[in-house]
């Protein structure tokens, strides 16, 4: 099944077809002949079916994404997870023995892989953060005993990006996947009538991708276990259920490739690097033109922080008037997240580029979680640890299609 970029470029190549039929034929001030509205004809109707597909292909991406935190994928396809209790699981797995809805869903996770712990789906995430029903560090974890206690409220995080931005996603690897890339093309040439043409050589290059694990830790008394249901289901799904994702689309976007850590977008060798131009529209139409001279033509967008937006919102004509986004960025689609670094090029605020298509994520495993009463922390005190782990690397496919520049 093509994917979204290949539809929408199969659009184009068809209304673009269609425009010059018309074009030649306003050239020589005549009608369409038979050919022609055959032509466009067959053109329209292309374009009305890969539309449907287009649009079918936005609803199941955009369902996907929604049902990230729902569903699972195993063997026996998609399963419903309304109804799954990372908190059931965590005390079941405690006692060894995990029932209903929970077993299946680990079981389905742990098919030919090595589970030390409970399997759970990856929008299941973990922090470290020590929780009591007294007063931890982080805070009074007391709170959260169930006298009449609410679902916890979240606290502001940053903006879940990659996957949204037409990432290519693959899911469920077992060994290392080396990803073929076409590093250089041959040539065309003109020749004479039944004349041998001239060979040339494509070059072929591979990258690979290898699990490097995120991992995290919670301590929780045996108080807090008994005596909190509703609101630590909801801190188990909620505030930590996005620490580890954050620290993925993170990693995606600005990872050094240095102790463990996947390499991003902003540390890859071979990125456009675009020097700052004065006006700030300038500079993005750097970026977007580097694209478009690699022929780099999908779906793109930029990504940057809210200090550049801060800036970007101030810009003024020279009568004063703030220019709308829309021309600052040139009708591109623009998104925000405090993950994009201030810090890029030493001290400035980064600004990204990219057809994200070529950014893969490639996950191995769901969420593992470990639950441990036997440490030391723990063991004489009645508690447990909570350990979770999540195999996951990030690689650009293509340098050429990412530009970045650091904004003052």
């Amino acid at each position: 099944m093509p994917n979204l970029n290949t539809l929408r470029e199969q659009r184009d190549s068809h209304e673009t077809a269609g425009l010059a039929i018309r074009d030649n034929a306003k050239s020589e001030s005549r009608d369409f002949t038979a050919e022609e509205l055959t032509a466009l004809e067959r053109a329209s109707s292309e374009v009305r079916e890969i539309n449907k597909q287009i649009k079918a292909q936005e609803f199941l991406a955009e369902a996907e994404r929604r049902a990230d935190a729902q569903t699972i994928h195993g063997d026996g396809g998609p399963r419903e997870l309304r109804n799954y209790s990372l908190a059931k699981a965590v005390q079941e797995s405690m006692s060894g023995r995990l029932t209903g809805l929970e077993a299946e869903v680990h079981q389905d996770l742990a098919r030919g892989r090595e589970s030390r712990g409970v399997m759970v789906p990856t929008s299941v995430l973990m922090e470290y953060r020590a929780v009591t029903t007294t007063t931890p560090a982080g805070g009074p974890g007391g709170a959260l005993v169930a006298t009449a206690v609410a679902p916890v409220r979240d606290h502001p995080r940053p903006a879940l990006l990659i996957e949204s931005l037409g990432a290519t996603v693959l899911r469920d690897l077992v060994g290392n996947l080396d990803l073929p890339v076409l590093a250089e093309s041959g040539s065309a040439h003109w020749i004479a009538e039944h004349a041998n043409t001239t060979r040339s050589d494509p070059k072929f290059a591979k990258k690979t991708l290898s699990p490097k694990t995120v991992s995290g830790e919670y301590e929780l008394s045996r108080r807090m276990i008994l005596q909190s249901s509703t609101a630590i289901e909801t801190l188990l799904r909620n505030d930590l259920g996005l620490i580890l994702r954050q620290e993925v689309d993170r990693a995606a976007l600005a990872g050094t490739g240095t102790a463990n850590m996947p390499r991003g977008v902003l540390n890859t060798v071979g990125i456009h690097v675009v020097p700052p131009e004065a006006d700030f529209s300038d500079t993005t139409a750097e970026m977007i033109a580097a694209l478009e001279l690699d022929d780099l033509t999908g779906s793109r967008a930029f990504v940057t922080n809210p200090g550049v937006m801060r800036l970007a919102r101030k810009t003024k004509d020279a009568d004063g008037h703030v220019i709308p986004l829309a021309e600052l960025f040139h009708g591109e689609r623009v998104a925000t997240t405090t993950q994009v670094p201030s810090t890029y090029d030493t001290d400035k605020n980064a600004l990204i580029y990219g057809q994200w298509s070529e950014l893969v994520l490639g996950y191995w495993s769901g969420v593992d979680i470990l639950v441990n009463p036997y440490h030391a922390d723990v063991a004489s005190k009645g508690g447990v640890l909570i350990h979770a782990f999540l195999d996951v690397d990030v690689l650009v496919r293509t340098p050429e299609a990412f530009a970045a520049a650091g904004i003052a």
